[in-house]
């Protein structure tokens, strides 16, 4: 079983005619095809050394390696192929979409918007994922924004508010995702409005 590879990488090979892009790495004078993200793809230099921490997938038929920079991102691969529904090709279009963290906070928010950001996946589809992942993923104890009345978390309409009118203006899942953790314990949504888009205005500055 291949846990991680350590050479250097021969080519990049595109997605055309396969259902991922992969990298071929070469350790000790033999080659490695390895799948990877968008993301990961993008890192892997021809020429350049390279280390991967790798998922070694096998099925009756074949044996495919998939390769990650880091060890959360194999970890979470892991829990999605094991969740039914998602096979290895949507594991990585996940991954490749939203980092482990981020994933974390789309499910704990229950964020459907954001999982529907993923090739291939719709409204139902994301809300089966949701459902499925909950149980799975290792979700904060926490993920509202505080609230003045003691009750550990502004009431998730607020929350929904706020990330509606934040979406509706054009900024991206994991800017409203920081922006809500980052707001005052106290204020209703017009406020919370208003103190989000400060916030945003000045990192975007």
């Amino acid at each position: 079983m291949i846990g991680s590879l350590r050479g250097t990488v021969l080519e990049r090979l595109p997605s055309a005619g396969r259902d991922e892009s992969c990298a071929l790495v070469e350790v000790g004078g033999v080659g490695y095809l390895v799948s990877v993200t968008p993301r990961t793809f993008a890192e892997l230099e021809p020429g350049s050394a390279a280390f991967l921490y790798v998922h070694h997938h096998i099925r009756e038929d074949a044996q495919t390696l998939f390769g990650f920079l880091h060890r959360d991102e194999r970890a979470t691969f892991q829990v999605l192929i094991a969740t039914h529904g998602i096979g290895p090709a949507l594991a990585l279009a996940i991954l490749g979409t939203h980092s482990p963290a981020v994933l974390v906070d789309i499910v704990a928010a229950s964020d459907l918007g954001a999982l529907t950001l993923v090739p291939g996946v719709g409204k139902k589809t994301a809300e089966r994922l949701l459902v499925e992942l909950r149980n799975r993923l290792s979700l904060p104890l926490l993920d509202q924004v505080p609230s003045a009345d003691g009750g550990g978390g502004a009431k998730p309409s607020v929350v929904s508010d706020v990330r509606e009118a934040l979406a509706g203006l054009g900024y991206a899942p994991d800017e409203i995702r920081e922006a809500l953790r980052e707001l005052p314990a106290s204020g209703d949504a017009s406020g919370l409005l208003r103190d989000a888009l400060k916030m945003l205005g000045a990192r975007r500055a």
